[in-house]
């Protein structure tokens, strides 16, 4: 062993101590590895930033961009709408539809992109049904791994194995030789997050502050927070009455916050707004209230919201919470005097002034400055409210200003940029092109595409590079790689399956996973051959196992999640734990089974 080698083992072993322990950020341990190597004269500087300029980084944040682009267009609403439609709203049947779907388009695809494809979806999903996003988003990821086992072309060392098998002069492997290997970890996965997801699972809600900050408004004002949907039947009493004329607000005490009839919503009906019949009725309330107003009227209850979908989207819509500033135009003029849901839209729910709270019918109530209202509505009527300058909205939002007009644009461009990889460009030039072709396309601003850049995991990757070309340099990998073979030569065929694969899951983890098959694949083929056994299926299964990357989020797919999931390591070690075990159980008994 050299010095150097012995520098790059102390600072490997270093490293997962920090990332296993959280004892820094991620990206901060990434960096302190990569200056370790810098310091101690292992890597040049330039060897230092390289990772800054990889292809994986650059590939990163290209895909960053344009699942932000395609997510602003709104394309990703109908497609979440249509795996509800497929899967339901079981939270098992989604993450199974989800995965699968992810996994089989893997195995023709980059599963960076591929991921990339699902993300906007799954965390629009997660706003719409009130799913937390760390439980759809991991196994999402984990899907787009192991489906990149399904082809020959799926993966890096995939890609690169013939190549080394030519070069050792053994007999390439055809397209889909690997399918039944792939098949069987890409099921196995799914089943595996079927079955104890529930346990090995975060419950974080991800990277979004909309649900936590409607939570605190229910809580402290007490609201009520399930909308329920009923339909005005042909005998129904409601016919021809309005709003006030209904007492839906002092007799009831409900609000209603839409009605519908068709594809036409109406927000926060006026008072004079006639009730028809075959009109769908968006209610917000107490339950026996709104059961005891849809008896007396006979109403019919709706499962599905499908037309109110927006209103419970909390991206969409929301409780918001207003004060009436001093030099206010509504001073002095009750809710009813400004006609305030037909100018704005929103409707108010709670009325609170001195000592005073009132949640029935507030109409005739007269404003004066300080007093708070508590109104629901969708975020651009918010908007549109604030904007007048009589109010002062104190909740957070942010209004999603969708382009619809560029969906299409949106699609070719990400089409184009996938297409130009499977045609076998640079991922990296033809990923980064997608990107800027939405900018110049009219899709997203330049300063859009900054924001979108999520720079921890820039930073992640980018500072673990060098640490896998440290490995190489200096001979690391070889020399870890050689003196585990010395212990497994001359045992049976299954241990040295199981040392392979462990072997070359472990480099996978800090290395790039196309430089582990690299540094591997003459070692085993050598100790295969010592051992009697045919080498090919031994360098295939390193290609194989190159994948097997869930312990820590080092892996590009992982990485772009982190953030959206809400993920920190420990979630990683504690999900990816499992899915790692059962990988190489899996991957070991269909390798000895079919393949040898």
């Amino acid at each position: 062993m050299t010095a150097d080698i012995a520098i790059v083992i102390a600072v490997l072993a270093v490293t997962i101590v920090l990332f296993v322990f959280e004892v820094f950020r991620i990206d901060l341990t990434a960096v302190l590895c990569m200056l370790a190597l810098g310091w101690t004269g292992i890597l040049t500087s330039k060897e230092v930033f390289s990772g800054f300029s990889s292809n994986a980084v650059i590939a990163m944040m290209a895909v960053m961009a344009m699942g932000t682009g395609i997510a602003k267009t709104g394309v990703m609403d109908a497609f979440s709408d249509m795996i509800v439609r497929i899967a339901g709203t079981s939270r098992r049947r989604l993450i199974g539809v989800v995965s699968l779907s992810a996994g089989l388009l893997s195995g023709f695809m980059q599963n960076v992109g591929a991921a990339a494809l699902f993300l906007p979806a799954i965390l629009v999903l997660s706003k719409k049904e009130r799913i937390p996003a760390s439980e759809l988003i991991m196994p999402l990821g984990f899907a787009a791994i192991l489906g990149g086992t399904l082809t020959m072309v799926a993966s890096g060392p995939l890609i690169l194995l013939n190549d080394l098998l030519k070069s050792a002069g053994l007999r390439p492997y055809s397209l889909f030789s690997v399918t039944p290997a792939g098949l069987c970890l890409l099921v196995s996965g799914i089943i595996f997050f079927f079955l104890f997801g529930k346990w090995v699972l975060p419950r974080s809600n991800g990277n979004t502050e909309h649900p936590s900050e409607q939570r605190r408004l229910i809580d402290q004002w007490h609201l009520p927070n399930t909308i329920h949907r009923y339909t005005i039947q042909d005998k129904s009493s409601l016919t021809g009455l309005t709003p006030e004329r209904s007492g839906v607000w002092d007799t009831y005490r409900l609000n209603i916050l839409a009605v519908c009839k068709g594809r036409n919503v109406q927000y926060a009906p006026w008072r004079h707004t006639h009730f028809e019949k075959g009109q769908e009725l968006a209610l917000l309330g107490d339950r026996r209230s709104i059961e005891k107003f849809a008896a007396d009227f006979s109403l019919v209850q709706r499962e599905k919201l499908d037309e109110f979908e927006d209103l419970k989207d909390p991206s969409a819509a929301g409780f918001a919470e207003i004060i009436i500033p001093p030099h206010s135009n509504l001073i002095g003029r009750s809710i009813r005097e400004i006609a305030f849901r037909k100018h704005y839209m929103v409707e108010p729910v709670m009325f609170f002034s001195r000592d005073t709270q009132v949640r029935h019918d507030f109409s005739d109530e007269k404003l004066r400055a300080g007093d708070t209202l508590v109104v629901f509505g969708l975020w651009e009527h918010v908007l549109r409210l604030k904007e007048t300058g009589d109010v002062v909205v104190i909740t957070p939002f942010e209004v999603e200003k969708q382009k619809k007009n560029k969906a299409l644009a949106a699609i070719l461009c990400f089409a184009g940029a996938l297409g130009l990889t499977i045609a076998g460009f640079p991922i990296s030039i033809s990923l980064f092109s997608g990107a800027v072709a939405m900018v110049l396309c009219g899709v997203m601003d330049i300063q859009e595409v900054y924001k979108a850049i999520e720079w921890k995991v820039v930073f992640l990757i980018g500072g673990l590079i060098p640490l896998g070309i440290a490995m190489q340099k200096t001979g690391t990998a070889e020399f870890l790689a050689q003196q585990v073979m010395r212990v497994v030569q001359g045992g049976h065929v299954l241990f040295l399956l199981a040392t392979v694969a462990a072997l070359s899951t472990l480099f996978s983890l800090f290395m790039s996973n196309v430089a582990s098959t690299v540094v591997l694949a003459p070692l085993v083929i050598n100790m295969a051959r010592i051992a009697g056994v045919d080498p090919r299926p031994m360098v295939l299964l390193v290609a194989v196992c190159a994948a097997n990357s869930f312990i820590l989020p080092t892996h590009q797919v992982n990485a772009m999640l982190l953030t959206p999931g809400g993920y920190t390591n420990r979630d990683y070690f504690r999900a990816g734990g499992g899915m790692t075990v059962l990988f190489l159980v899996v991957v070991i008994a269909v390798f000895y089974l079919f393949y040898l």
